[in-house]
């Protein structure tokens, strides 16, 4: 049978109540244990206290009994009364006081405890037991040592009103103990209950999320700990929202843009199996040019795996920019020339050595390029430059119209995004063409942002670090 384990809410609840209990106790018995030893200190004191009152009265006595102790040998009688509290003449005292409460010694019992030594330490009268560690007085006559009062220390409380007096103490202290057993226990419940609401409500969330409600968010109602998780759960859920829809996206666009080349194919395949269309050069170039575009559909979905994954393939060696894109341009010449949009390549004087992949900058300014001669209309104008800026190269393709509306511009680099939502192929490819220059120019350390271009088009810039003359002439980068 599976057995429920107590939450974090009951944990924390009985944890601070544990600790409050414990500490309460540790207390209580601390009091008791110091209020002890701190009481029969106390009475002691007094008692050393009374025989300090007590010795001239002693010596008095000495003196007017022939200079002998042999008047209080055996006579109890004499002591308890020379040891009496005299109204008037013992500084504590007052007659007032006196009738008003019992003395000391009848209270504590301490009068019993008294003793008289002779000037050997032998006993002469009062308590018997004499220990050597007791606190003694000296009853000294002209300079002389006649005597000794000493007292037993009190070892524990025996006294009935001293027991009480300790019983009351002891009730308070346990009684106080009681009530802060119970504000703990209340404040525990508090907290339990008030500070871990947004941990259990994240948790909810999060059994949510699992089960593939991504639109799942938790409330934000503080700033700490507990209010940075919730953030952070809620950019989380975004995230994982945002993937799923792409990855739904994803697969609709793949579906659709393999889906126009196979059905030309198969319709053109059809046409030539019923001899519909004869089989010339102009079919082969067309059913030629649908597997074309097949072939750099699935390359380009091979490089952005290899990308999404860190492993695309590139080997940096200096190179120089100005000559990779003298030589992609040149490829292009008669494309654009054909499409009516005029040519314009301005390069730095300076060099512009970069540490990249020959190849992989070729395909990026490819893939620029075949966007150019796409989106630009006829008549218009594709502008590349290339310049040293701030130790690094800045590389910037701008066209004329049309442009692109600023909402879009964050987008351009996302996979199969197209300005155009109809898709249709005559405007543009697979809308993949700006994501894998993305990765390519991470790839190198880069960076490439969208613009608006001063020619009314669009225009996209690049950053490549710039490799120093001295790693340059060594053939490594820096």
């Amino acid at each position: 049978m599976l057995r429920l384990k107590p939450g974090i809410t009951a944990k924390l609840f009985l944890a601070v109540l544990a600790t409050a209990v414990f500490v309460v106790i540790a207390m209580g018995l601390a009091a008791q244990w110091n209020f002890s030893r701190g009481f029969v200190g106390y009475l002691n004191e007094l008692a050393v206290e009374r025989l300090e009152a007590v010795r001239p009265r002693v010596i008095e006595a000495y003196l007017a009994n022939g200079a002998s102790w042999d008047f209080l040998r055996d006579e109890k009688g004499k002591w308890r009364k020379l040891l009496r509290p005299v109204a008037g003449v013992d500084a504590p005292l007052t007659p007032a006081s006196v009738a008003a409460t019992p003395p000391m010694s009848d209270l504590t019992g301490a009068m019993l405890r008294f003793a008289l030594l002779d000037a050997d330490a032998r006993l002469v009268v009062g308590y018997a037991d004499v220990r050597p560690n007791a606190p003694r007085l000296p009853l000294v006559v002209n300079g002389h040592t006649v005597g000794w009062l000493t007292t037993a220390p009190f070892e524990t409380v025996s006294a009935a009103g001293d027991v009480r007096f300790a019983q009351s103490q002891l009730r308070a202290s346990w009684t106080m103990g009681a009530v802060s057993v119970l504000l703990a226990a209340l404040i525990a419940l508090w907290a339990a209950r008030a500070l871990l609401r947004p941990v259990r409500q994240v948790a909810e969330a999060t059994h949510r999320l699992a089960a593939g409600d991504y639109a799942t968010r938790v409330d934000i109602a503080s700033r700490d700990e507990v209010g940075q998780l919730a953030r952070d759960f809620n950019r989380l859920a975004l995230a994982l929202q945002r993937n799923e829809q792409m990855r739904r996206d994803f697969m609709a666009d793949i579906s659709h843009e393999l889906r126009t080349p196979l059905g030309v194919l198969n319709g053109e395949l059809e046409a030539l199996e019923d001899g519909v269309r004869p089989m010339t050069r102009q079919s082969l170039q067309s059913l030629q040019a649908e597997v074309a575009t097949l072939n750099k559909l699935v390359s380009d979905l091979y490089d952005l795996s290899l990308a999404d994954a860190g492993a695309m393939t590139h080997r940096p060696v200096p190179v120089d920019l100005a000559d990779v894109l003298q030589a992609s341009v040149a490829s292009f010449r008669a494309r654009l020339a054909e499409a009516g949009i005029a040519l314009e390549l301005r390069l730095d004087a300076r060099a512009l050595v970069v540490a990249a992949d020959a190849r992989r900058l070729g395909q990026l300014f490819g893939n620029l390029l075949e966007n150019a001669v796409r989106y630009t209309d006829a008549g218009g104008m594709l502008r590349v430059a290339a310049r040293c800026e701030d130790g690094a190269i800045v590389v910037e393709f701008c066209d004329s119209a049309p442009g692109v509306s600023p909402e879009h511009l964050p987008r351009l680099f996302d996979r199969f995004y197209r300005v155009d939502a109809s898709r249709n192929r005559a405007s543009g490819g697979a809308g993949l063409g700006l994501a894998i220059s993305r990765r390519i120019v991470e790839a190198h350390r880069g960076e490439i942002s969208a613009h608006a271009s001063v020619l009314g088009g669009l225009c996209i810039a690049m950053r490549f670090p710039l490799l120093a003359a001295d790693a340059a002439q060594q053939g490594g980068p820096a």
